[in-house]
């Protein structure tokens, strides 16, 4: 069963003045524009009986550089599965895969990315063995740190922050090492709306500082979906729709209200 009544519905929030770019009008052979690029990808894990079990089916989709998008798609549907693979944390059983280098997958909870004593030395832990004068590793760390709206954190102790602050932490340390896509795994789940928003600013900013970066978002708050320059919709392990954010919202709504109308007739 699809839980779509599990995907929040819009509140309240503030607008950021989104900016509407021209979407790739289909998924094609050329992606000659495409950050992140999947064709036709599956993925399959074997059962404890020995059979076969398909968790993505013939997945394609295609985000042009410099853009934000959104995945979502009801719990289960297999979204972070498909980030992961994108990431390289797994690897599909059949399919293709392009992904922009140098790439960085944040985690949902910022414990298991956060690691350092200090915001300054975790921004700066991937820059370690990069052979960078430590003159030029504070310029990269307070750049990072700028774009995510925290350079006034540089010495502020991990643990003091709040969650929503770790999660830019963390985005600040891929843009420190010069990340190309930031693959970012339902960061708001946790968050009060304050984080949410400052998550959200966050990336953009980054995405509005520097065309080379391009941003996938996993989430299912639809309300998220003001802030994407384009978005994907995912059900029962395919992708069913991708392009303009509007027209996935409005489906991701009707589906909604068939749901609860069905429920509410039996």
């Amino acid at each position: 069963m699809n839980h779509l009544c599990n995907m929040t519905s819009p509140t309240s929030l503030p607008l950021l003045s989104p900016v509407r770019s021209n979407l790739l009008s289909r998924v094609n052979g050329s992606g000659d524009n495409a950050a992140i690029e999947a064709r036709k990808v599956n993925f399959s894990v074997t059962t404890r009986q020995g059979g076969t079990l398909p968790i993505l089916t013939n997945c394609s989709l295609a985000i042009p550089s410099g853009q934000l998008w959104m995945l979502l798609g009801p719990n289960g549907c297999g979204k972070s599965t498909l980030l992961k693979i994108l990431a390289g944390l797994l690897t599909p059983t059949n399919g293709k895969v392009f992904v922009k280098r140098p790439k960085n997958y944040v985690f949902q909870n910022p414990d298991h990315q956060v690691v350092m004593p200090t915001v300054g030395a975790d921004v700066a832990f991937g820059l370690g063995n990069s052979g960078f004068s430590s003159k030029e590793v504070r310029s990269k760390v307070l750049k990072a740190l700028e774009a995510v709206g925290m350079s006034d954190y540089m010495q502020r102790p991990i643990q003091t922050l709040s969650g929503g602050q770790k999660q830019r932490v963390a985005i600040a340390g891929a843009l420190a090492e010069a990340c190309k896509v930031l693959l970012l795994d339902e960061l708001t789940t946790f968050l009060d709306e304050s984080d949410q928003i400052g998550v959200i600013k966050a990336v953009k900013n980054c995405l509005d500082k520097s065309e080379d970066v391009t941003a996938l978002w996993v989430t299912h708050r639809l309300e998220e979906l003001e802030y994407a320059d384009g978005a994907i919709y995912m059900e029962d392990g395919r992708v069913i729709k991708h392009g303009d954010p509007i027209r996935i919202m409005g489906l991701i709504r009707a589906k909604q209200s068939s749901y609860s109308n069905r429920i509410n007739s039996s």
